[in-house]
C-alpha cells in the first residue's frame, strides 16, 4: 500500500522527488504519512480536500482486501 500511495502522490505533483511516505503501526490501524514539497501540497491535498478523500479512498479499498485498517495523513 506504500507503494500505491507513492506512486499516486508523484503522479500528481510537480517535485517527485520530494514524495515521502512513511509507514508507522498503532494498536488499531496503520498508518501512512504522506509528505510532499511544500508548493505541492495544494495539488495533494485538490479543492476542498476532494484528491485526499479520493486517495483515502483508493487506499481503504485495497486495505478492505488485505483486511486491515489503513489511515492517510497528508504532512
Amino acid at each position: 500500500m506504500k507503494d500505491l500511495i507513492e506512486v499516486i502522490a508523484k503522479a500528481l505533483v510537480d517535485h517527485p522527488d520530494q514524495v515521502r511516505v512513511r509507514e508507522r503501526q498503532e494498536e488499531e490501524a496503520i498508518v501512512f504519512e504522506l509528505s510532499v514539497a511544500t508548493e505541492d501540497m495544494g495539488k495533494v491535498i485538490g479543492k476542498q480536500g476532494r484528491i485526499a478523500k479520493a486517495l483515502r479512498t483508493v487506499v481503504g479499498a485495497a486495505a478492505v482486501k488485505e483486511q486491515k485498517r489503513v489511515l492517510v495523513e497528508i504532512v
